[in-house]
């Protein structure tokens, strides 16, 4: 995302970086109640409903306004996550997750995903690497992580060509080439 992002300026395109859960105050806030481990357990239907409660937060208060003055918009996560985390690893079923993914985005829908594909071990391996402390979800089993990607395939095979998926297990300089060769195909940046 920073690389794309400083790609981006060196070309002069308005771009805006942002994240979810988070983006507002307020979809920060939800961020740190759904990352922050903690003893009491976390339903899966209050964990899908609190991301959605996040996204229309940031949609209305940062991203459409963004897209509508003609800035574009780089999220490190969207929709897709939701439907793969909680509708097919937590098993609410994506069918449901989707229909309240659009509730909450108000139909939006990104022009292009990357789907930054790795196994769940290698994953593993480079959160350890980062030295920081795992949030709630990067505490979860491997097993859970294995559904995840399975349910990010998933997506992918259905997205009709919304969604490019781009290996990660290469060097960082390789993976940043295969994104700019996505971006530029599809965006044309």
């Amino acid at each position: 995302m920073r690389r794309l992002a400083a790609h981006l300026s060196g070309k002069g395109i308005p771009h805006l970086v942002t994240r979810e859960p988070g983006g507002t105050p307020l979809a920060d806030q939800v961020r740190s109640l759904l990352l922050t481990p903690r003893e009491e357990a976390v339903f899966p239907e209050t964990e899908l409903l609190l991301y959605e409660a996040a996204r229309a937060q940031h949609v209305r208060g940062v991203v459409l306004p963004a897209l509508d003055s003609g800035t574009a918009v780089l999220c490190d996560r969207f929709s897709d996550a939701t439907t793969a985390y909680q509708g097919h690893a937590r098993g609410l079923g994506a069918d449901r997750v989707e229909l309240l993914n659009g509730f909450a985005a108000g139909g939006l829908v990104p022009d292009l995903t990357l789907l930054f594909d790795l196994p769940p071990e290698t994953g593993f391996a480079r959160v350890a690497g980062r030295g920081a402390a795992a949030d709630r979800i990067e505490r979860e089993s491997i097993a859970f992580h294995g559904r995840v990607r399975e349910g990010y395939l998933r997506i992918f095979e259905c997205a009709g060509g919304r969604i490019v998926r781009i290996d990660a297990s290469p060097p960082e300089e390789e993976v940043f080439r295969l994104v700019l060769a996505a971006v530029k195909e599809r965006i044309g940046w």
